[in-house]
């Protein structure tokens, strides 16, 4: 061959091997000086889409607000198994490339694309896989050939100066943590901390070996691999990691064997918004952020007006989304700013809150309300209620559903979509079952009359002294009873308003065992009409003395009547005012027996004026606010302010434990077994449309309503629709739960601090013995 051919050929070699590598550069240098490069901020925060976590009192995650459920977390926070599976699966070379790993891209080029052998997985190192969530790959419609090529390679390119980039300036476990929070996991979990969460109920550092192997499995194909869609692919997926693993001898072949042996098991959660710890906590809380400076044309009454104007002046959380601002001037948004807002709810108590009434109501009274529906003609409604008010109350439901609100915004006509509430279609309801719900085949009018009869119930529980908000439970269940019936709901409160017009009458000067006779009262209304109290007491007790404490534990009308007498309805209204009630209240006669509407978020606060000594204490369910770099961005107090004496608080307290003792909340004791000091009141209404329970104990108030959605919706007997029947039950399971804890800070020995100076006989018990037969004149005890 001729020296000139030889240098022709050669030239061309060289050309052919090296016109590659130039046009690369050339490219490169092209992507550095004119692609848009993501700054180290989005490089840290790739989609700025971070969750917002609300926190229990202890630091554990209850809820959160978000688009995508994704939470950063640090490389500490990460479970060494996590780190090693990931770098076994994705990036064996990880800590020997600088982002682009040349042996692994030449690896795919010979084995998978020449010799078709795809075990050997992609090129991507694991930087690159974090830079490429930086460029979603996007549909490239174009009338030119080849023009999605392209923008794919251009993209590609961005990726390897994105990677480089990554190399550069950060470690290789901020890369490594980067990586993890940003993988989407399926079921709503974005990042590895919300992963965690969802199939595990775990922190990532608390993940071991075959769950580490299992979520890094899903890296790739989330819905393929994931364990509750596709067990067996997610069981064959993970043991293939967990063999990586061993194969790059992050474990050895003895635990490799064995842990493949371990089948998969899963504590699974999706992490929506209508499921986890607290959803009513959550919405209450958006509301109250989201509030608005109240206008006076938004309100029926002047007390609400005034009671959120109030809010708003004094309450920082209270419209604080409006309140401030960024240093930018934009409002903060909970679904994207990954806030974090310290609460005071206690994760415990919470759970066994939600827990406490799904046990009563599912397994017991709803149960009982089916049972009771038998006898009755228009189901689920009470037999006296008539047809007027059933087709008013099914009209109203029929308009507020989301199926006609839907249908009126397409444009159907009105007799159509009423025409469509007859035709049965498929759907799921709610259900006390294992599952939660069933699939059946009904009409949307029998589906309303339905959830009609489902028992709706509110839980609330606040710490004496400091006010903080401990348990919080709006309803049976978030997904399909959206109403909050602890702070939107307001029902009438019956004899739980009692103890108001005890506290008027202790703080007048009477003591819980001063006596009166147990007789009727009347009055003479303004129209001339006269009203007497229903008499709720036997016959036999009628006509006897008896002690106030006798007629506070017995929920006698006849004794309230009688203070109500002797005090007012003036005083006692302004008596709830001054103990914490900001609604309106109708200073009536009438108000003695519990007429007013009033939520467990008025009542539950009042009443822990008790055991707060005196002291009423505005309750506080947020302590700080914080951005996603942990700066502080809002804390927060309540208010108090001295309601009645410290005398007057111990005496109640020493009143209302008779109740628990010897009257309608003895269950507390006979049922559930509770010891200790424990006050409270029962309270029940017209037609047993409304059980109440609200109880305290030196270290805790509670509260809990129970009740159906209408009030012409209830049981037809006293003994079942009473509160000691409906409510006080939930009281009594959350409460065994708690003293069983242990780490509560709750306990039996816990005791009502007696005020100093205060010598008083308070022998009498509340029970039989306080009701004897009259020796004396009525007059020493009865006055006019």
């Amino acid at each position: 061959m001729k020296a000139t051919a030889r240098k022709r050929i050669g030239k061309w070699f060289w050309i052919i091997i090296t016109a590659p590598v130039i046009l690369l550069l050339f490219l490169l240098l092209l992507v550095c000086l004119f692609a848009k490069i993501p700054s180290f901020e989005e490089l840290e925060n790739p989609d700025n889409k971070l969750a917002t976590q609300v926190l229990a009192e202890n630091g554990e995650t209850l809820t959160t607000f978000h688009i995508e459920n994704r939470t950063y977390v640090s490389y500490d926070e990460l479970s060494p198994a996590l780190v090693s599976a990931a770098i076994a699966t994705e990036d064996s070379r990880f800590y020997r490339h600088s982002g682009i790993d040349m042996r692994g891209l030449a690896r795919v080029a010979v084995k998978t694309l020449l010799m078709h052998n795809s075990s050997q997985g992609g090129g991507s190192t694991i930087t690159q896989q974090l830079a490429k969530t930086l460029y979603p790959r996007r549909e490239v419609n174009s009338r030119v050939p080849g023009w999605s090529k392209v923008v794919m390679v251009w993209t590609k390119l961005k990726e390897w100066v994105t990677a480089v980039k990554l190399e550069r300036d950060y470690t290789k476990d901020e890369i490594m943590v980067m990586y993890l929070n940003s993988i989407f996991f399926g079921s709503n979990a974005y990042g590895i901390k919300a992963a965690a969460e969802t199939f595990f109920g775990k922190e990532p550092s608390e993940l071991n070996v075959e769950e580490s192997a299992l979520l890094i499995g899903m890296v790739n194909k989330p819905t393929r691999y994931n364990p509750v869609l596709n067990p067996d692919k997610s069981l064959t997926r993970r043991n293939f990691v967990i063999g990586r693993m061993q194969k790059n001898d992050f474990i050895t072949k003895a635990e490799c064997d064995s842990i493949q042996q371990i089948p998969i098991s899963l504590s699974y959660q999706v992490q929506d918004h209508n499921s986890g710890l607290a959803p009513y906590f959550r919405d209450m809380l958006r509301r109250t952020m989201n509030a608005q400076k109240p206008k006076r044309s938004s309100y029926t009454s002047d007390e609400d007006y005034s009671a959120d104007s109030l809010l708003w002046a004094t309450d920082d959380l209270y419209g604080w989304l409006n309140k401030n601002k960024k240093a930018d001037g934009e409002k903060y948004n909970l679904d994207r700013d990954g806030l974090r807002i310290y609460t005071t709810i206690n994760y415990k108590m919470q759970k066994y809150a939600e827990e406490a009434m799904a046990e009563h109501l599912g397994k017991n009274l709803q149960k009982s309300f089916f049972r009771d529906l038998r006898g009755k003609t228009h189901k689920p409604f009470s037999n006296d209620v008539d047809k007027e008010t059933r087709e008013r109350l099914m009209k109203q439901a029929r308009r507020w559903s989301d199926r006609y609100r839907s249908r009126k915004a397409d444009g159907v006509s009105e007799s159509e979509i009423l025409k469509s509430f007859s035709k049965p279609v498929q759907m799921r309801i709610f259900s006390w079952n294992g599952k939660g719900y069933i699939d059946t085949l009904m009409t949307p009018d029998d589906s309303i009359l339905y959830y009609k009869s489902i028992l709706r119930a509110g839980f609330l529980a606040i710490e004496p002294v400091t006010g903080h908000i401990k348990a919080y439970v709006g309803g049976p269940n978030y997904r399909y009873f959206k109403y909050d019936n602890v702070r939107q709901g307001r029902r009438q409160v019956g004899s739980t308003v009692k103890p108001f017009l005890y506290t008027l009458a202790m703080q007048s000067g009477m003591t819980p065992c001063d006596k009166v006779v147990n007789v009727p009262q009347s009055w003479i209304l303004p129209d001339g009409n006269t009203w007497t109290p229903r008499s709720t007491d036997k016959d036999e007790y009628i006509g006897k003395t008896v002690t106030l404490k006798w007629g506070l534990a017995h929920s006698s009308n006849n004794i309230s009547a009688y203070l109500m007498k002797q005090l007012g309805p003036e005083a006692m209204a302004g008596m709830m005012h001054q103990m914490g009630i900001s609604a309106h209240i109708d200073a009536v006669p009438s108000l003695c027996v519990g007429p007013a509407d009033l939520s467990l978020y008025d009542m539950v606060p009042s009443y822990n004026t008790f055991p707060s000594m005196g002291v009423y204490v505005t309750p506080l369910f947020v302590t700080r606010i914080e951005d996603a770099n942990g700066n502080v961005l809002g804390e927060f107090t309540n208010r108090k302010k001295e309601a009645i004496s410290d005398r007057t608080a111990y005496l109640m307290a020493n009143l209302m434990q008779g109740v628990v003792n010897q009257g309608t909340g003895s269950r507390l004791r006979s049922v559930y077994g509770l010891k200790g000091q424990i006050a409270g009141k029962t309270g029940t209404t017209n037609d047993n449309s409304d059980g109440w329970f609200i109880g305290y104990t030196p270290s805790i108030t509670a509260g809990v309503w129970v009740g159906a959605e209408d009030r012409q919706v209830h049981f037809q007997s006293l003994a079942l629709g009473s509160g000691s029947n409906m409510a006080l039950p939930i009281w009594g399971i959350w409460m065994k739960k708690i003293l069983a804890d242990g780490t509560l800070g709750i306990s039996e020995n816990d005791r009502f601090l007696e005020p100093a100076g205060m010598v008083l006989d308070l022998s009498c018990s509340g029970g039989d013995d306080d009701a004897v037969n009259r020796k004396q004149k009525e007059e020493e005890y009865y006055f006019e």
